[in-house]
């Protein structure tokens, strides 16, 4: 019986709702639950609607009014379309009134409710400035078209098309912003879609295959090689490696035995195990994985809008300056020039370079990122980004490869290290185990060709046996090697433990019932971690390392990255709480990872940026996902969002001085509409070219 995605309520699905996203059926105990549901996508594309109206129409506007001004042919036809004989304006007016008035009422309808509400809790912003600039210009259009002798004021001056640029370049951006937005519900979804669908239960003695959903605590569950663990549990029987790093962040494979914990989603390699269900439903850790980036994700900070906070300030002196420039010139007996000072203060006013300030920039901030291989998700990660103090790097697959490879040989003097390496992969030939693969893998690096052995056991927990040319081969651990009676390792000890200290994994090879050598095996740097953490460092920034692997292997990644600060063994849910503690000392936040078990913690921190090779919850929840599989960009990232930002705050600057001047010049009636419409769309070019210089952008170390 399936589970309604919105309450978690089972679902009959004869008499429940049910509808289709993306291929998959989904099914709803309720209307309400269906709403719930599809609600963001539904606005999403209701808004997407009023863009594409607004800035059809806006453009259609604009190439009619170039058409009128220039002359062209264009313009000559469209004025024989509507048959009023010697009213060629009028015929324009029309043409224009009847383009500009969805545009008004369809794509600004959200700007009149938003400032409603604004106004009835007596504030003031975006929405109320972008209303008022607007419906002026309309507003005096239609007068000044359907009603000429209202006004003593030219039949001609309508400014239709000032009020559908204004909807157009802020419905642009504010979708953009809501694209954005909508999607972060996407990185709970693929967290779900990892668990596994099926279990294999036995009850009665016998074993059945039942939906994942439907089993209890205290359930004897079988998972068999390759397969998914179903939930939470403790083994009974069997043996096998897990592939615990989605949670733990743990790079090697942890074996698995009577006794030992299993976490629900998590990979079984190659054995087959036996264990009873301790956790279901939402007590797992994965469900509560779930948890946390729901709540990281509802509980960050929304952005303080730059344009609002000027908005609140800047409306009321514009309404004030309005009407006292109205005021003044009807008491000085001249109503028109009141009328048409009153316009222009509003129209110069109205913020169409204001509301693209920022959707510029971010456009090609974000471009100039793409072209780096560094995606920028919205402009609220850009304003954070100049406050960051604090680079927390996850270990395993950001910082390292996430996978063993060979480090060193230790050979005594007879075989030498290529033998003992060669001998070593023949032995691990058979074996399925990743420490036997990173020996393989060594060996083939070396252009060795390693032979079958005769004989092949694999010892669990322990290593693997090997039979060649007559000699029994052992790698494996000290427990390997106590089982065939060869406790003393001689000068050996004292080099296995060197590697220990190192935290890396030693296998030590015999032949023949005598040690040979050591081989050590460990998950490496990646080439450039070193270089990106320097980087970090010398831009005044405190760089950290937070695993869910042991302290030794930690302590041994952050020296050779250069890292001080080291948190190890911490848990997915762990993860979170230590970003919290970092922001409530007064830390600004950026958490760098790539797995699953990042995920919370992406979303947690002030900007999560994700590595791109990594899986796609991290790279769902972060707010910068980095492409390429360098570290380095994470300095390149932090430097561009700073660029990007600086340039939102020029064009903040340039969408205010030509209105800023101009209004006064407009209250002294100094100024007709047409050039404060002028004004304000230069302000709007000004904009663009100054965030198109951002394209120029380069790091100083690529």
């Amino acid at each position: 019986m399936p589970k309604d995605p919105v309450c978690g309520m089972f679902v009959d699905e004869d008499h429940g709702l049910n509808a289709t996203f993306g291929g998959r059926k989904f099914y709803f105990c309720s209307e309400s639950c269906l709403r719930t549901f599809t609600a963001p996508e539904k606005e999403l594309r209701n808004l997407k609607r009023r863009m594409y109206v607004a800035v059809s129409g806006a453009l259609l506007l604009a190439i009619m009014r170039a058409s009128l001004y220039l002359g062209l042919a264009f313009g000559a036809v469209a004025v024989t379309w509507v048959p009023i004989p010697n009213l060629p304006i009028l015929t324009w007016g029309l043409l224009l009134f009847l383009i500009t008035t969805p545009v008004q009422f369809i794509g600004g309808w959200t700007f009149y409710v938003g400032a409603y509400k604004a106004l009835r809790n007596r504030a003031a912003n975006m929405d109320v400035l972008i209303s008022i600039g607007t419906l002026a210009a309309y507003i005096y259009s239609v007068i000044v078209l359907f009603l000429p002798n209202v006004l003593p004021v030219p039949q001609r001056d309508v400014y239709f098309e000032v009020s559908a640029v204004i909807i157009a370049f802020v419905l642009l951006g504010k979708f953009m912003e809501e694209a954005i937005k909508k999607r972060s519900s996407v990185a709970v979804r693929k967290l779900l879609d990892l668990k596994p669908s099926l279990a294999r239960v036995v009850r009665s003695g016998v074993e059945t295959e039942i939906p994942a959903e439907e089993v209890e605590v205290g359930d004897l569950i079988v998972v068999r090689p390759g397969e998914k663990v179903a939930t939470d549990g403790i083994v009974v029987g069997g043996f096998s490696s897990v592939d615990e790093s989605m949670i733990t962040g743990e790079s090697f494979p942890v074996e698995k035995t009577t006794g030992d914990k299993v976490i629900g989603a998590t990979l079984n390699k190659n054995g087959s195990l036996i264990f009873r269900a301790t956790a279901v439903g939402l007590d797992t850790a994965l469900s509560q994985i779930v948890k946390l980036v729901e709540e990281a994700q509802a509980s960050s900070a929304p952005i303080q809008r730059i344009v609002d906070n000027i908005a609140a300030k800047f409306v009321p002196t514009v309404v004030g300056v309005a009407v006292l420039s109205y005021v003044g010139w009807y008491l000085a007996g001249n109503l028109t020039l009141a009328l048409l000072s009153f316009i222009a203060v509003l129209i110069i006013a109205c913020p169409c370079a204001l509301g693209i300030a920022t959707p510029a920039a971010l456009m090609v901030g974000v471009g100039k990122g793409a072209e780096m291989g560094i995606l920028i998700r919205g402009g609220e990660y850009l304003e954070r980004s100049q406050k960051i103090r604090t680079v927390v790097f996850d270990k395993t697959g950001t910082l390292t490869r996430g996978e063993p490879s060979v480090t060193n040989v230790f050979s005594v003097a007879n075989p030498g290290e290529e033998e003992l390496l060669l001998l070593a992969a023949i032995a691990e030939k058979r074996s399925e185990h990743p420490l036997g693969e990173a020996i393989l893998k060594a060996a083939r690096d070396k252009n060795l060709s390693s032979e079958d052995p005769s004989f092949f056991e694999a010892v669990p927990g322990k290593g693997v046996r090997a039979m060649y040319a007559e000699k029994e081969i052992l790698v494996g651990n000290r427990k390997l090697m106590h089982d065939h009676h060869i406790s003393d390792l001689g000068s050996l000890e004292q080099v296995v433990q060197n590697f220990e200290r190192e935290g890396k994994t030693a296998m030590i090879v015999a032949v023949s019932d005598k040690v040979a050598g050591v081989i050590a095996v460990a998950d490496t740097l990646k080439p450039r971690s070193r270089e990106a953490v320097m980087e970090l460092k010398s831009m005044g920034l405190d760089v950290v390392m937070m695993t869910g692997d042991n302290e030794r292997a930690a302590q041994a990644i952050a020296k050779q990255a250069g890292i001080d600060r080291v948190l190890a063994n911490v848990l997915p849910w762990e993860k979170t709480e230590q970003v919290r503690k970092l922001q409530a000392s007064g830390e600004v936040v950026a958490m760098v990872g790539d797995g699953i078990n990042d995920a919370p913690a992406l979303a947690q921190a002030d900007i999560g940026i994700a590595i791109g090779s990594g899986s796609d919850i991290a790279k769902e929840t972060g707010g910068i996902i980095l492409i390429k599989d360098d570290v380095m960009d994470v300095a390149r990232s932090i430097k561009l969002s700073k660029a990007t930002m600086k340039k939102i705050k020029q064009n903040l600057f340039w969408a205010l001085i030509y209105n800023a001047a101009g209004i006064p010049v407009a209250a002294l009636g100094l100024l007709s509409p047409m050039i404060a419409a002028a004004a304000m769309a230069f302000s709007s070019v000004s904009v663009i070219g100054n965030s198109s210089l951002l394209r120029r952008f380069r790091f100083e170390n690529p």
